[in-house]
């Protein structure tokens, strides 16, 4: 199983793939989501948003300035307000 995973700016969109699991740096504090997480939505703070794309893999790192997270049926939706490329 995989977790559907997009990070979008108001510009474009930025990613869009399955993925093992994202750990997103919420206003309080980081959480991770994996397939099945239950809906939830946070605001986030400027930091990393790490992004496995296999269990046991290495983390991506991508940096993002404000927004929100929203975890539904379809996935993860992070809606940052800059990212940096």
């Amino acid at each position: 199983m995989a977790l559907h995973f997009e990070l979008v700016t108001p510009e474009k969109l930025v990613r869009s793939e399955d993925v093992y699991m994202v750990v997103v740096p919420g206003a309080e504090g980081e959480f991770g989501v994996l397939e099945g997480h239950a809906p939830f939505m946070s605001v986030i703070r400027d930091g990393a948003v790490q992004v496995w794309k296999t269990e046991g893999g290495q983390p991506e790192e991508i940096a993002v300035r404000g927004g929100f997270a929203e975890v539904g049926d379809s996935g993860l939706t992070v809606l940052a307000e800059h990212v940096e490329a």
